[in-house]
């Protein structure tokens, strides 16, 4: 994960390390290939999508919309009723896949995002209901 990350992420790719602590973790699960993944925590009922990665290769194919539904449902299985995620504000294809997933903006952090040699960059938080097997989905 954390080389896939890398290729991915090259402002701050995570360690191999922060990848052990967070799967050790109660409640977290990982969706995906070499190609790219999702790391997700469920909390009660909530699940926060804690990365997604498509390795540069295989962007622009589906995998990372593939791995939304995927890992949506995952979490509804555990009992997640709403997800919750945080997206860069300059990151406007992450941001057209979520609201395609159905997110929709809640909030707002200044400055949340360090950039090497660029100002900091806010985070949009979003979040959208998982209605599987509810009335009316």
């Amino acid at each position: 994960m954390a080389r896939l990350h890398k290729a991915a992420y090259d402002d701050r790719p995570w360690s191999a390390t922060e990848f052990a602590g967070l799967m050790s973790a109660k409640g977290v699960f990982v969706t995906g290939d070499t190609r790219a993944f999702a790391l997700v925590r469920v909390l009660l009922d909530e699940a926060e999508l804690l990365t997604i990665a498509t390795h540069p290769d295989h962007r622009r194919q589906g995998l990372a919309r593939a791995l939304m539904e995927v890992w949506h449902r995952q979490a509804a299985d555990r009992g997640a009723t709403r997800a919750l995620l945080e997206v860069a504000a300059d990151n406007t294809p992450a941001q057209a896949l979520y609201l395609s997933c159905g997110y929709t903006a809640d909030g707002r952090r200044k400055g949340y995002y360090d950039r090497r040699g660029a100002p900091p960059a806010d985070a949009i938080l979003m979040s959208c209901p998982l209605t599987f097997g509810q009335p009316g989905a």
